[in-house]
């Protein structure tokens, strides 16, 4: 049994072609984080601040992509936009951007539950002291959140890389997709292709995504006690 998953993997180029497929999801994971943590600091400032009207829209924003499946809204921007508005992008684009708009409003509601958290003194000590609302923000506030946002971002991060196979269903080579392709060109020849690509497949997504979450419960009961 063991000689035939070692097969399925040596048959051709699979084992590399696996090895691609994982570049191009934790490329859309990695991207898709990182613009989600540009636009989401802000994002979460603002749905934290006193404005009257911006925290209202981000809240709506906020509500909207939490209420629409990650899978409609790929479909929506992959085959829609071509379709109607001649909009031409690539299935790698859509992805990054369709993560990205849906991190950035996660990455907004921590930011603004880890700045909500802070005691109201730390502004009102800040503005004492002659600070303008984003010099409060920048010097006194963020610098304390980060302790109690990180884990949640690393926790953000495990998410992202486990929804990624949705990408599968726009033909994006990602690891589920070259699995898919694998079995469909091995199964004919070797029993129980898809196990073995399938197995797989579950080690290399646990081997990423478990040492992740482990990191992100060490650090929230560290800096909680």
């Amino acid at each position: 049994m063991l000689d035939s998953a070692l097969s399925v993997l040596r048959m051709g180029r699979n084992l590399p072609r696996l090895m691609e497929g994982l570049g191009v999801t934790l490329e859309i994971s990695l991207v898709s984080v990182a613009l989600s943590i540009l636009l989401g600091v802000p994002m979460g400032l603002l749905m934290a601040s006193r404005r009257p009207l911006a925290p209202s829209f981000l809240r709506l924003y906020l509500e909207f992509i939490r209420v629409m499946p990650i899978l409609v809204l790929l479909f929506l921007f992959y085959y829609s936009l071509s379709k109607f508005w001649n909009i031409n992008l690539s299935a790698l684009t859509v992805s990054i951007l369709v993560f990205t708009l849906w991190g950035a409003a996660e990455m907004g509601d921590l930011v603004r539950g880890a700045v909500t958290s802070l005691p109201r003194h730390q502004w009102d000590s800040g503005r004492a002291l002659g600070l303008t609302e984003s010099q409060v923000s920048v010097y006194v506030v963020i610098p304390q959140a980060v302790r109690r946002l990180l884990p949640g971002v690393i926790n953000l991060t495990t998410r992202m890389i486990k929804t990624t196979p949705f990408v599968f269903f726009i033909n994006l080579p990602d690891l589920v997709k070259v699995g898919q392709q694998i079995v469909e060109v091995s199964g004919l020849r070797i029993p129980l292709a898809s196990v073995w690509v399938y197995g797989t497949i579950f080690v290399i997504y646990f081997l990423i995504c478990y040492p992740i979450s482990i990191l992100s419960r060490y650090l929230e009961r560290r800096w909680q006690s």
